[in-house]
């Protein structure tokens, strides 16, 4: 995905500016922050489960066990 955006991105400022070297950069600076924009919100996305299968898929304390303890 990013490389697709970057790729639209390098397109259009060669076809602005005519100019190779620009857009190299361009699609560098743009693939570099793509990816690391997408990273960012997948770190963000995760859920309790997901923490909980991390940390050794135990239950949640005080969800289920039915101990009367809240």
């Amino acid at each position: 995905m990013s490389a697709v955006i970057a790729v639209v991105v390098g397109l259009v400022v060669l076809m602005s500016t005519r100019e190779p070297t620009l857009s190299l950069i361009f699609f560098g600076v743009s693939f570099v922050v793509v990816v690391v924009v997408m990273a960012m919100l997948q770190l963000t996305s995760t859920t309790d489960q997901d923490d909980n299968d991390m940390l050794g898929g135990h239950n949640t304390p005080g969800r289920g066990d039915d101990d009367g303890f809240h």
